[in-house]
């Protein structure tokens, strides 16, 4: 393979496997948040703020981790044949099923970057109590879209290397 795609490979690699390890951590501001929005509703006056940052949280968390799951084969498939096949055919499969991901998230890219631009034009704000601005996550929606279409791209790369008998990466065990 040529030098600069697998320069590719290991930096898109590198970079999704550092923030996905990175969010594998968040999920504590997550659980910190919903803790202070039970002691805060048992014994002071509930926050408004909890509920809607605990969402944040949460799509942040979801997110920015699609990557390093796409990079990790974390993905739900069906293995009715899947399994049984060789890593050549596994790499034509995963090949042929990369360009639907690709469209799929290329849709979800195209959506989120025209909600995140209508959401910055207005100020478009939450309509609870608590009224935060809606463009960060809309813009930590979009980083995390491109992330997993880069992702996706770098495993196409090492299918394309493994139908060529060439192996780019050494999975790392979690």
């Amino acid at each position: 393979m040529p030098r600069f795609i697998v320069g590719y490979v290991r930096l898109v690699d590198q970079f999704n496997r550092r923030i996905g390890r990175l969010m594998m951590y968040s999920i504590f501001i997550m659980v910190g948040i919903l803790l202070w929005s039970s002691i805060s509703k048992t014994f002071f006056m509930p926050s408004l703020w909890t509920l809607e940052s605990a969402q944040f949280a949460m799509v942040a968390y979801y997110i920015l981790g699609g990557a390093y799951s796409i990079q990790l084969n974390a993905n739900v498939r069906m293995d009715l044949f899947y399994g049984q096949w060789s890593p050549h055919t596994k790499a034509w499969v995963d090949t042929f099923t990369v360009c639907f991901l690709l469209f799929f998230l290329g849709v979800l890219l195209y959506g989120g970057y025209e909600s995140l631009m209508y959401s910055w034009e207005y100020n478009q704000r939450s309509r609870t109590a608590w009224r935060p601005y809606l463009w960060p996550i809309k813009a930590v929606m979009c980083v995390g879209f491109i992330m997993m279409i880069l992702q996706a791209l770098s495993e196409l790369c090492k299918d394309i290397a493994r139908i060529r008998g060439v192996e780019l990466d050494k999975r790392e065990e979690v």
